[in-house]
């Protein structure tokens, strides 16, 4: 599992980046979701990260 708040896994990450041209719009979400705080890594994260 890469993201636990979106439940992302690397294989998720990898299809999309595949799909879409070098680009994962999943791995962007990501980004933004921890840039403006609204990840739930802390609680979801079983690693607290």
């Amino acid at each position: 599992m890469i993201c636990y708040c979106f439940e992302y896994t690397e294989l998720d990450i990898r299809n999309e980046v595949f799909q879409n041209n070098g680009q994962s719009p999943l791995l962007d979400r990501i980004i933004e979701a921890r840039k403006q705080g609204t990840c739930q890594c802390d609680i979801k994260n079983p690693n607290g990260t």
